[in-house]
């Protein structure tokens, strides 16, 4: 007794249908992967920001200057002299809404020399522009009550 698998009709017909079930699992499964290292890669530049008690998060979105413990400074990710910040902070925010003053993020790393940050600091104030130090919150805050 024998029997197709076919239909029944015996001719070795291509099939009509693509399965896309495969393709649809590799799918997710890249963006799953995508999503969670998207949260762990956060900067190209290697800093380990000081912890403080408060932090008052700020809606806007600014660049950043990236200053290592060696004292390399970056914006963004791209090198830049010192004496450079307040030029490429106010002309990467050439249309800002009205009253809205430019700003910057600086993330310093811990192990920074202040001769190092306060130079960015005093230029980036003279030209009026809102500087936000990055922090992150201290593990065990004593001021914090349960």
């Amino acid at each position: 007794m024998a029997f197709s698998i076919n239909g029944g009709s015996g001719r070795d017909e291509p099939m009509a249908q693509i399965n896309v079930t495969p393709f649809v699992d590799v799918v997710l499964v890249l963006l799953i992967i995508f999503m969670i290292t998207a949260g762990v890669f956060d900067f190209g530049v290697e800093i380990e920001v000081p912890q403080t008690r408060e932090i008052a998060a700020s809606q806007m979105e600014y660049p950043f200057v990236n200053i290592t413990s060696t004292g390399e400074i970056y914006y963004n990710t791209e090198p830049v002299a010192p004496d450079d910040v307040p030029e490429r902070v106010l002309a990467d925010q050439p249309e800002l809404a009205e009253g809205q003053d430019p700003g910057v993020y600086i993330r310093a790393d811990r192990a920074t020399p202040w001769e190092v940050i306060a130079p960015i600091v005093d230029r980036c104030g003279r030209a009026k522009i809102a500087v936000n130090m990055v922090t992150k919150p201290l593990e065990h805050n004593p001021t914090q009550q349960r």
